[in-house]
C-alpha cells in the first residue's frame, strides 16, 4: 500500500474547507524554535488566518523556526508582536480564547468555541500570565486522563485548532 498525503486528500472528497479568516493562533513568549515552526506548519495545516508569537524575534535565528515550519514558513501567515499590538487585534471581532488550566476553565471538548476566534496558548514553562487569562472571553483545557497533566505547546494547540475546525466544519 503506498501511502502519500498529497495523493489521499486529492482522492478524497474535496470538502475539505476552513472557514475563511475565522482562525488565529498565538502563542505567548514561546521559548522554542523547534515549537514555533511546529505552530506555524499547524496554522498552514488547519487553514488558520493567521500565527502570532507575542514576544521578542530576535532570540530566535529564523533558520531554526524554517528547520520545523518547512514550506510552511513561506507559505502561512506569521509574525512576532508586541503585547500592545496583541491586544489591538485582540478587539477586532476576535474572541480571545485561553488555552490554560486555571481557575474557571471549561473542558474543551464540551464547550462551543466562538466562530471568530484567537486561539492563546503559554510559553512552555509559565503558561499564560493571569493579566492576559482575565482579558480572555473563554478559558478552556484539554482533559489529559493518562497520568502525564501536561502537553507540549504545539500539541496542545493542535488539539485545540482542530476541536474548533471539528466544531466549526
Amino acid at each position: 500500500m503506498e501511502t502519500n498525503s498529497v495523493d489521499f486528500f486529492k482522492s478524497i472528497e474535496n470538502n475539505l474547507t476552513a472557514p475563511e479568516n475565522t482562525l488565529i493562533i498565538a502563542v505567548w513568549e514561546i521559548m522554542n524554535p523547534g515549537n514555533a515552526g511546529q505552530i506555524i506548519r499547524l496554522g498552514h495545516n488547519v487553514g488558520a488566518n493567521k500565527v502570532l508569537f507575542i514576544g521578542d524575534e530576535n532570540k530566535f535565528r529564523k533558520s531554526k523556526i524554517k528547520k520545523t515550519a518547512g514550506f510552511s514558513f513561506d507559505q502561512m501567515n506569521w509574525e512576532f508582536i508586541s503585547e500592545e499590538q496583541f491586544f489591538s487585534t485582540a478587539k477586532n471581532d476576535f474572541s480571545l480564547v485561553a488555552l490554560e488550566t486555571c481557575a474557571g476553565s471549561k473542558n474543551i471538548f464540551r464547550q462551543e468555541l466562538p466562530e471568530k476566534v484567537i486561539l492563546l496558548a503559554g510559553n512552555e514553562s509559565a503558561g499564560i500570565p493571569p493579566h492576559v487569562i482575565e482579558k480572555s472571553s473563554l478559558k478552556v483545557y484539554i482533559p489529559m486522563p493518562g497520568d502525564c497533566k501536561s502537553m507540549n505547546v504545539s500539541h496542545a494547540l493542535s488539539v485545540a485548532s482542530f476541536e474548533w475546525y471539528r466544531q466549526k466544519s
